[in-house]
């Protein structure tokens, strides 16, 4: 079975509020699932893109939940996140957000993967320093594979 990898932001902040997430995991803002195969990776043209982005202040300021079920928090703003995002799926367009499953990329923190009850003192006020970018191992946990600093 292939590897996995993936772009997110880690968000300490929310740590204690999130109830599912993949092993090795803690909460954070995706910016990009799946990304490429592990040998397939230039970590340097990765940071040539999070080179050109500072890092900001949010905050998570309220429960949402999608269609399906899924519980999360918004990112106020969430403009930034969409701008990583999208400045990776342009440079790799072979990866698009979700694995295209979504026309519209939402920035969230997921809670849960059901509807529950969020009990989060919000608003949560963090702050984006860094992409992170997450590889699976063979025992499927992530790992912290390489960090780019937000400027």
């Amino acid at each position: 079975m292939p590897r996995r990898t993936a772009l997110i932001v880690p968000v300490p902040e929310a740590d204690a509020y999130v109830l599912d997430a993949p092993p090795g995991v803690g909460a954070h803002v995706t910016v990009l699932a799946w990304f490429l195969e592990p040998d397939g990776i230039d970590e340097d043209a990765l940071a040539h893109v999070f080179e050109h982005f500072s890092a900001f202040a949010f905050v998570l300021d309220r429960v949402e939940r999608f269609d399906d079920g899924i519980t999360w928090l918004h990112p106020e703003p969430s403009q930034p996140f969409a701008e990583l995002t999208e400045a990776v799926w342009r440079r790799w367009p072979q990866c698009p957000p979700y694995g295209g499953e979504h026309d519209e990329v939402i920035p969230h923190l997921t809670i849960a993967t059901s509807r529950v009850k969020v009990d989060a003192p919000l608003p949560i006020r963090c702050r984006a320093t860094e992409v992170q970018l997450l590889e699976e191992d063979a025992e499927g946990v992530f790992r912290v594979r390489r960090v780019f600093p937000l400027r």
